[in-house]
């Protein structure tokens, strides 16, 4: 409501030819003259800390907005602040240090709310500067705090381990060392259900209270989901990082993948966020994470003697070289290349592989020309 009240007056005073309104007095509009009237009296009774944080929030997004307009902010273009919709079920409010405290029974106080059962997931490793209440759309609570601490403690001991990464759909990851990563499919394997709690949901009267325990089901179903893939990613993302001091990895177009006729598929493996995850946890414990270019043809190179077998399609797993005679799991193939690519973008000359690929044995290029 603060958001979409406070967005309203920035639009007005644009159309009505104002200057740009300040912090304060957006403030004094939205949240001190406000709450003097009868429908937005309801405000006193929420913390002051969080009403603010609604108008600085916005004012982040109008900073970003225009930063990406200029050129100053990198990454995606970032649009105007939209409205936000009373239809969005996940709902956050963020509490900043002078609107909460945590309590020496392992309870959270929230200003206007009291305290809060608390079940800690971990203890925390430094003292929290901000907190953030969440609820999901399967009516879930989460609290998430913000800490800080120094990365000094969190670097791993170095390991001569060093791999390449082929992302994929048949199989989740195949590394350069043979290791194939299988692909759950978390969304497909509850399709059936999903679908029948989504006719259910169908069924039901808008507004009634049968349509409300329908939703629920269904948020819990794609809850479940989520927080299934989360956990398949954390554990292999973490594994991998430990286990290898780099790691090579292709960078994949997936924005435009999930617009293809894969994209369901695409979308619930989530090779975007396994690949944020590994450069996180690279920059955390002191790993390096290379990064191959979307256009390097991986899949279309003899890792063993270089020739260049063309682009093959999508139904044939294995083929056999021409020109030295290897035979070659395909996936396999792939990840050998985006080490060697990798390596070679490194500055490293020398390339490695499972046992039964002779590669590049005399240190030489491992290019054609």
């Amino acid at each position: 409501m603060v958001w979409n009240d406070a967005l309203a007056a920035r639009k007005a005073a644009r159309k009505a030819g104002l200057p740009f309104i300040g912090d304060a007095e957006l403030q004094r509009l939205v949240l001190t003259q406000a709450k003097r009237r009868p429908e937005r009296a309801w405000l006193a009774e929420v913390s002051s800390v969080v009403l603010q944080q609604s108008v600085r929030d916005l004012n982040v997004a109008y900073k970003n907005f225009f930063d990406s307009v200029s050129g100053r902010r990198r990454g995606p273009k970032m649009g105007l602040p939209v409205f936000k919709s009373r239809r969005d079920r996940r709902q956050s409010a963020r509490f900043t240090t002078a609107a909460f405290s945590l309590t020496g029974q392992g309870r959270l106080y929230l200003a206007k709310i009291g305290e809060v059962e608390v079940r800690w997931s971990r203890a925390l490793p430094a003292a929290p500067s901000s907190v953030t209440v969440i609820q999901d759309a399967a009516g879930r609570y989460f609290a998430s705090f913000v800490v800080q601490v120094s990365d000094e403690g969190q670097v791993l001991s170095e390991t001569g381990g060093e791999i390449g990464i082929d992302l994929g759909l048949t199989h989740y990851a195949v590394t350069s060392t043979g290791e194939k990563i299988a692909n759950p499919k978390w969304l497909r394997r509850r399709e059936k259900k999903l679908a029948r709690l989504q006719r259910s949901l169908a069924r039901k009267r808008k507004g009634s209270a049968n349509r409300d325990k329908a939703r629920v089901k269904l948020a819990r179903q794609h809850a479940k989901v989520t927080d299934a893939r989360r956990d398949f990613l954390h554990q292999n993302t973490t594994s991998i990082i430990r286990e290898n001091q780099t790691v090579h990895i292709e960078d994949l177009a997936v924005r435009a993948l999930a617009r293809s006729r894969l994209a369901k598929s695409v979308t619930d493996a989530s090779w975007g966020v396994f690949v944020t995850m590994l450069a996180g946890k690279a920059v955390r414990y002191g790993r390096t994470v290379t990064k191959i270019g979307r256009w390097h043809p991986s899949s279309q190179y003899c890792p063993c003697c270089g020739w260049k077998v063309g682009k093959l399609p999508l139904d044939i797993r294995e083929w056999d070289c021409r020109c030295c005679g290897e035979h070659h799991d395909r996936d396999i193939a792939a990840a050998i290349n985006i080490l060697i690519e990798g390596r070679r973008i490194n500055g490293s000359t020398v390339a490695a592989g499972p046992a039964g690929h002779g590669i590049n044995d005399c240190g030489g290029q491992v290019r054609p020309g």
